[in-house]
Formats: structure tokens, C-alpha cells, sequence
């Protein structure tokens, strides 16, 4: 028993090194480590070690450490990363030329989103989001369309933890939520409105796997004042989630959308 419990105190320790790293932070000295871990130098030295043997930390020139190359090996691996991204990269492509605005992919973990793909533009709106960065569900376009198919129980931990206002336009009373929410689950559609920053809106939509839950959201980003409106990217953004749902197997995506079906003898 006792050995159990060390190991798995290592292994606690050992990922406890391994997030002491951010975006904020991607490099950080042994000393550093230590503290953000709060661990004891010479186990903080022995844990590195071991981290750079493997692959999963590497040195700089500088002596510090920064993540490794092996941990994306393993990450690609996920079937909720790169297979994903890889279906929907080339229909994310095609929106991005027809909008040269932000087109973004994430999925929900727990009560985060996880963003797997961004395609942005020189002249597109700037953005908090990054690839591979989380952020809280109730305010993004993706995250509200992520939160309004949750479990029953995620959407309660949501509503009922707090709701951090980006914006005056964030929306932070769970009652307002609940009906936001069940307005994205009759429409399928997303829109986040100066939500968190004041000068872009998001338009996002469900995308379906194979068993037709939803797997991960899609979503564009735009200038609020700019020439697009949430009205006129909405097709083209159903659209490509849906191609993006039927290449992953969804039942619902391999119908044809009502009204599509040309009439014989006509146009």
C-alpha cells in the first residue's frame, strides 16, 4: 500500500511540474519550477530530469526548460484532437476564404473549452483564444453551443460556479443563461455579442459525431462593426458544420437539410 501511494504521489507531483508551464510562461527555470510548484528543489531537479530523458521537457541554450516535442506526439493522439482537427481543417479553409475572418474549432473538457484549430487573417479581429488554450464556456460562441448540449449536471456546476464578466455584455445571471442556452439548443446556433471583447461578435454551431451527440463546436469570429452580421454567416456556417458532422458519421448530417430537396421540373 505504501508503495502505491508513493507512486501515485509521484505522479501527482510529476504533472504538477508539467502545468507549472503556460502560455503566459513557456520557459521557466528549475528554480522557478520549484516555486510554482511548490515542490522541494532537489525533487523538483530529480522529477526535470527525468521530464528531459523522456522528451517531455527540453533545455534551452539558456539552461532553462520549456516544453517538449514528445508531449505533442502523445497529444495527436487523443481522438478528440488531430483526427478531429484533421476532418474539419479543409471545410474550415474553405470558410476562412469565404469570410478572411476567425474560424475556430474547440471541444468542451469538463468545464473548460479546449481550442484544437484557429484560421485567422491579417486584417481579422484580434482575440483571446489560442490553439491549444482553454476558456470558460458561458460567454464564447463556441463555449455557449459546448455548454447548452453539456450534461445536465456540467450545466448546473456552470450556472450555479461563477461567472466571470469580460465585458458589459457578458452575460453573468444564470437565470439569462439558462434561456440563452435553450435558445442555442432550438437553433443551433450560438451568437456571442461583444461578449468578451467589446469589438467582435461570435456566430458558432454544433458539430455531431457519429453518434450524433455533439462533439465540438465551430465557430466565426468577427468585427462588431465590420461588414459581416451573425444573419449572413449563419448559412455558410451551418453549412460547414454539417459537412464537417456528415464526413464524422452523423446520421442527422447525412439527411438532406429541410427545403434542399429541388423540385422536379422546376429551377
Amino acid at each position: 500500500m505504501p508503495a502505491s501511494a508513493d507512486a501515485a504521489s509521484l505522479t501527482t507531483k510529476t504533472l504538477d511540474v508539467l502545468a507549472a508551464f503556460s502560455s503566459a510562461q513557456p520557459r521557466l527555470s528549475l528554480s522557478e519550477v520549484s516555486r510554482r510548484t511548490g515542490l522541494a528543489l532537489t525533487t523538483t531537479h530529480r522529477i526535470v530530469s527525468d521530464l528531459v530523458a523522456w522528451g517531455a521537457l527540453e533545455r534551452t541554450d539558456a539552461g532553462d526548460y520549456e516544453l517538449g516535442l514528445r508531449l505533442w506526439e502523445i497529444a495527436s493522439l487523443a481522438p478528440r484532437g488531430l483526427p478531429l482537427r484533421e476532418v474539419a481543417l479543409p471545410i474550415m479553409e474553405d470558410l476562412y476564404e469565404a469570410t478572411h475572418e476567425n474560424v475556430q474549432l474547440a471541444v468542451r473538457d469538463h468545464l473548460d473549452i479546449v481550442y484544437l484549430e484557429r484560421l485567422t487573417g491579417r486584417n481579422a479581429v484580434p482575440v483571446l483564444t489560442r490553439v491549444g488554450g482553454r476558456f470558460a464556456m458561458h460567454s464564447t460562441g463556441v463555449g455557449l453551443v459546448l455548454l447548452a448540449h453539456a450534461p445536465a449536471a456540467v450545466q448546473e456546476e456552470v450556472l450555479g460556479g461563477r461567472l466571470r464578466r469580460w465585458t458589459p455584455h457578458t452575460v453573468t445571471d444564470a437565470g439569462h443563461l439558462r434561456a440563452v442556452l435553450a435558445d442555442v439548443r432550438r437553433s443551433d446556433v450560438a451568437i456571442s455579442d461583444r461578449q468578451v471583447t467589446s469589438d467582435a461578435v461570435s456566430v458558432a454551431c454544433p458539430v455531431r459525431g457519429a453518434d450524433d451527440s455533439v462533439v465540438a463546436a465551430l465557430s466565426v469570429v468577427f468585427h462588431a462593426e465590420g461588414r459581416i452580421s451573425p444573419q449572413a454567416i449563419t448559412p455558410a456556417l451551418r453549412a460547414a458544420s454539417r459537412t464537417i458532422s456528415r464526413l464524422l458519421g452523423s446520421p442527422t448530417a447525412r439527411q438532406q437539410p429541410r427545403g434542399s430537396r429541388r423540385r422536379r421540373g422546376g429551377a
